[in-house]
Formats: structure tokens, sequence, C-alpha cells
């Protein structure tokens, strides 16, 4: 564990999470700093995370057992799908944190706005801001956040030479991007993953072959998706396939998937479940037949074991193209034929998001001295 705030010399790192998937990509990281005899860590974990809906995954925070935790409601089930409201939230109860711990460094991962409210309370508060994953492309409202954080932001530690491009195209100083991969590809490049046998008996997933379904509202689309999601699911039974599913994301629109999805929970079809241990997740995806949706996950994740995704519609739009990934619109048909046509095949697998060695070198970054000499007040880059 690290030593105590008022050590000499100690840099307070915090931490942003508010979901289940930004935690699995921040909980490298989190580890390092939580080691290191000359940082510690604090978590500020709101969101999703303490929803009962979705799993009350702070739990699995909780039984991590990394730096201190605090604990913050952001949203309730009448507030999840308004946006603006949940920033505002996050924005007010972050703010008081700050202003009563005063950390040396906020760290937050991605593009929602749990994390770009971490951005904002740091930046309105002159403390260094450090963005994970930033620079990267999608078709949805999570561009827009994740290039909003990045403004905000004065550190960026970034999973490929492109993004970091895009970052620096953005004016953000280039002695400040650097190159690190993702942190969650430390996990799954790790021993640290549970067996298979263990997952199956934990989640009880039935031991056949399997697919793994991950939909996700996309903003500005409406009820029609209830009727996709429905007709796709009963074409996938109809194929015989067995379908592992997890809830969608709380966007606005995530009612309209997972009305279809706990209509057919029952059937022997499906296993659907509310919320997946990042390692565990891990554990399915790498030993299943195919990734049907629209998650980053299918771009990100599928990849680095080979595993054949189908990238529905436009949510991951303009992102890592691959011989793995197959994007099709939200045509059922066309759907179940790209699932026909990749169950169980196999490909090379990919690095282009890290070779399981960002969180070591995001600690050496936190110990450079020109990390902290790192202006609060930026300007623009000109080129």
């Amino acid at each position: 564990m690290g030593v105590s705030d008022d050590s000499p010399g100690v840099r307070r790192i915090l931490f942003v999470s508010g979901t289940r998937a930004d935690y699995g990509k921040l909980k490298p990281v989190i580890r390092k700093v939580d080691e290191a005899a000359d940082l510690t860590c604090s978590i500020f974990v709101t969101g999703m995370h303490l929803l009962a809906h979705y799993g009350s995954t702070w739990l699995e925070i909780e039984r991590d057992g990394y730096g201190e935790l605090f604990k913050f409601f952001n949203q309730d089930r009448s507030t999840a799908t308004h946006l603006d409201r949940v920033l505002a939230n996050t924005l007010s109860g972050l703010s008081l944190y700050v202003a009563e711990n005063r950390p040396d460094m906020i760290i937050v991962h991605g593009d929602r706005v749990e994390a770009l409210a971490g951005a904002l309370a740091g930046s309105l508060n002159g403390i260094i801001v450090a963005h994970i994953e930033g620079g990267e492309v999608s078709g949805t409202i999570d561009e827009l956040l994740r290039h909003a954080i990045t403004k905000m932001a004065h550190l960026h530690f970034v999973s490929n030479p492109l993004a970091r491009d895009r970052v620096i195209a953005m004016g953000e100083y280039a002695e400040k991007v650097h190159v690190v991969g993702s942190p969650n590809i430390d996990v799954m490049l790790s021993d640290e993953l549970p067996d298979l046998d263990e997952v199956r008996g934990h989640y009880e997933i039935d031991e056949r072959p399997y697919g793994l379904l991950l939909l996700h509202p996309v903003v500005g689309e409406g009820p029609e998706i209830a009727d996709l999601t429905g007709a796709l699911l009963d074409g996938l039974q109809r194929a015989g396939r067995y379908i592992v599913a997890v809830y969608p994301n709380n966007d606005p629109g995530s009612e309209y998937i997972l009305r279809p999805l706990q209509e057919r929970a029952g059937s022997p079809f499906l296993r659907l479940l509310p919320s997946v241990r990042f390692e565990s997740y891990l554990t399915l995806l790498r030993h299943s037949a195919v990734l049907i949706g629209n998650s980053s996950s299918g771009i990100h994740e599928a990849p680095v074991y080979g595993v054949p995704s189908i990238n529905i519609g436009s949510r991951q739009e303009n992102r890592f193209a691959y011989e793995s990934i197959r994007t099709v619109d939200f045509d059922v048909p066309t759907v179940l034929r790209a699932v026909d046509d990749l169950w169980g095949h196999r490909f090379a697998p990919s690095r282009h998001f890290g070779t399981g060695d960002s969180a070591q070198a995001i600690l050496q970054l936190l110990r450079a001295p020109m990390t902290w000499d790192t202006r609060v007040l930026k300007q623009f880059a000109d080129s």
C-alpha cells in the first residue's frame, strides 16, 4: 500500500471512475500508484457503480482494496438518461471533494460524463489533469465528450501514435502527449485471469459454445432499436446460437435495448447478466465464438485475442479497422449472416492498443519531474 498523505514528498493522485468499463482500464494504473512509496491514491467512485440495477459494481472496487474510496451518487433511475444532469451532479460532488482533499493530480479515462466532470473540476481548481485514451474517435456523443476532456486535460496518456497525432492537432503540447498503450491490455495479457470453468460456474453459463452480445444505446436513436434488438435475438435463437449478453450502459435509450433482452432472459438460448467483473469478462471474451454489438470492446479488446467481432451501426464509426472486425448496418439478416460467417473463427492477435506494459509506463511518467512542472494554465500550441 502507498504511504500516508502527509508523508514528505508524497504526491496525491485522485482517480475518477463511473463505470465497470473505465475501472477495468484504470485498475492497473491504480494498483501501481497504490503500491508506490512516493504516491498515494484515492478513488472517486460514482455513476453506474452505485446503481443496484447494474450490479453495485463499487463492491468490486472495495474488494480490490486499492487506495481510499469515496462514493458519490450522481444519479438515480430517473436522472440516469439526462447526461447534462448527471454531469452537473458529478461536478458538484467532485468540487466539494477536491476542495476538502486537494489532490495533486486527477486521472480520468475515456469519454464518459464522469471523466469530463473530473477534468473540469481539476482544471477549474488549478490541479493537473491526466487523461488516458484521448485522441480516439467514435460515431456518437462519446467523441465530443472525449475531445472536450482532452482540451481540459494537461497530460495525455494515449494508446497509439495516431491518437497522439490527433491530440497534438487539437493544440496540445507535444511533450505532454505520451504513447503508452492502453492499461487494460496489461490485464488481458497477464496470467491473472480466472479460468473459464470458474467463470461459467460463477455466472451460471452453460458449457457450450457461446457468443457475447454487447449492445449500447446511441444518443439520438429512438425506440425502434427495441424492435431491432428483439428481431436480432429471435434470429439468433432460431439459428441455435447460445448468447451471453450484458446489460447496456445507462445512456439515453438504454431501456429500449434492455426491454427485449429481459423479455427473453428466461429462454435457454440467452444468459443475461447485469454486470461482469472485468477479469471474468476478459475470460469470457477470450473463449467466445464471436462478439456481437456496438461496444468498443469489439474494436479495442476482441482483436487482442483474435476473436471475431461484428460491429453494428455507427457507434464505433471510423475507429480502428482490423481483419477480425466486420462492420455492418443494424440490418438483422446481415448481422445473422455475419454471425454464421465468423462464428468460432480466430485471427492473428492485434497489438495496436498496447503490448502489456502501459501501467508501468504511466507510473514512470508520474515519477518524472517534468510531469509536475506541467502548466495548469495551458495555451493552444500552434504547430
